[in-house]
C-alpha cells in the first residue's frame, strides 16, 4: 500500500514561504498580517509564493478580483498595497507605483495602519471595491498557486 503525503495545511505553508524572508521581515510582516486579521476579521486571505517575495491579499471573495489590500514581503522591507490605487485621493502624494491597478506604501511598523493617511488609503480602498468584506463570519487562509511556486517545485523534484 502507497503511504499518501499529507499535503501541509495552507498555516504552514504560509509559515514556510515567510520563513525565507530575513528574520526583522519576518517579525514585521506577521506583525502587520496579525493586526490586519484584527481589522478585517470576515476577509479572506490569499497567500501567494512569488520565490522572491510573499503576498497576502484582503479579499472579500476567494479571488484576486476582490481583493481591496495586500501585504507584500520583500528581501528590501514590506509593503501595504492599495487596490483602486490611481483612484484613491492622495494629496501629500505618499503612494508609490505606477500600475493601473494598485499603489503601495513601505511599511516600517504594524502602527502604521493607524495613521490618518494610511487610514484614509484603506478606506477609500473599501470604497473603491466591488464586492464588499461579509458583516459577520470568519475569512479563510487560501494558497494560491503561482508561475514562480511551480517553478521552484520543479526545481526541488530534480
Amino acid at each position: 500500500m502507497k503511504s499518501e503525503s499529507k499535503k501541509p495545511s495552507p498555516e504552514s505553508e504560509l509559515g514556510a514561504i515567510i520563513d525565507r524572508l530575513d528574520a526583522k521581515n519576518q517579525k514585521l510582516f506577521r506583525s502587520l498580517r496579525a493586526a490586519l486579521r484584527k481589522q478585517f476579521p470576515t476577509a479572506n486571505e490569499l497567500g501567494y509564493d512569488y520565490g522572491s517575495h510573499v503576498v497576502i491579499a484582503y479579499s472579500a471573495t476567494d479571488s484576486a478580483p476582490g481583493a481591496i489590500l495586500s501585504i507584500a514581503g520583500r528581501a528590501d522591507g514590506v509593503q501595504l498595497y492599495f487596490t483602486g490605487g490611481p483612484k484613491i485621493p492622495d494629496p501629500k502624494k505618499l503612494l508609490l507605483g505606477s500600475g493601473k491597478v494598485v499603489r503601495f506604501v513601505w511599511v516600517e511598523s504594524p502602527k502604521q495602519l493607524a495613521d490618518p493617511d494610511v487610514k484614509s488609503f484603506i478606506d477609500a480602498s473599501l470604497k473603491l471595491a466591488k464586492v464588499s468584506f461579509p458583516s459577520k463570519g470568519k475569512g479563510t487562509l487560501i494558497i494560491r498557486p503561482t508561475t514562480a511556486a511551480k517553478r521552484s517545485a520543479q526545481k526541488s523534484k530534480k
